[in-house]
């Protein structure tokens, strides 16, 4: 009996480190469509980073990014004007790395005790990358769509399950993430209640909506 106690006690112990190896190796995200990012986030800005300083507190410290904003898209309400971004400073603890003085950065983050928090698992892009619809749904669409639910579809079949439902088919396809629905789409409630996805053509005189698609 003694023998069974002793092998089980091992057992939790190898558990334990393995699930501390996991901790530590790596930072592990769920993919995001950009449209959840910007509903789930308190705050979305446009800004260029100017300088960093280390923060001595915690084992592995904080970074903080001094930053010059250009525009709040979401997040008026918690924060008047930013001036320093906060992150971990390791980024196997998902901290996040800006380069200085060189772009501007589409930066998400959350909001506590007047700070802003931000990670690798937010979605901060240099703004030049970023889609044209991508730059109009922070603008405004995705803000229209932040009660509808983008649900991630990574095999097939795959099916809505109610009408403020979009399915998004981007890890199905062999381009990868981010793929043309990410880029490309926001989730739109309309009129009538439901959920679907909406593409902004190039022409001014034409847009399509359409729940099949993409």
């Amino acid at each position: 009996m003694q023998s069974v106690y002793q092998h089980l006690i091992s057992l939790l112990f190898v558990f334990g480190s393995l699930q501390v190896n996991q901790l530590t190796e790596g930072c592990s995200c769920a993919l995001s469509h950009p449209q959840d990012a910007f509903c789930n986030s308190d705050l979305v800005i446009r800004a260029k980073v100017v300088g960093k300083k280390l923060l001595r507190d915690g084992p592995f410290g904080t970074m903080r990014y001094t930053v010059k904003q250009m525009k709040m898209y979401k997040g008026f309400e918690k924060v008047q004007h930013v001036q320093h971004i906060y992150t971990d400073a390791s980024e196997s603890l998902c901290g996040v790395k800006f380069d200085i003085n060189k772009y501007q950065y589409l930066i998400t983050g959350r909001v506590y005790d007047g700070k802003v928090y931000t990670g690798l698992c937010n979605f901060n892009e240099r703004w030049e990358r970023l889609s044209l619809a991508q730059k109009k749904g922070i603008n405004h669409r995705y803000q229209l769509g932040c009660n509808c639910r983008i649900k991630p579809c990574h095999y097939l079949p795959c099916f809505v399950t109610s009408k403020n439902e979009c399915l998004w088919t981007d890890m199905l396809s062999h381009f990868g993430y981010p793929g043309y629905q990410s880029r490309h789409y926001a989730c739109i409630q309309q009129k009538e209640g439901y959920c679907s996805w909406y593409r902004g053509m190039a022409t001014r005189e034409k847009t399509t909506i359409n729940a099949t698609d993409p």
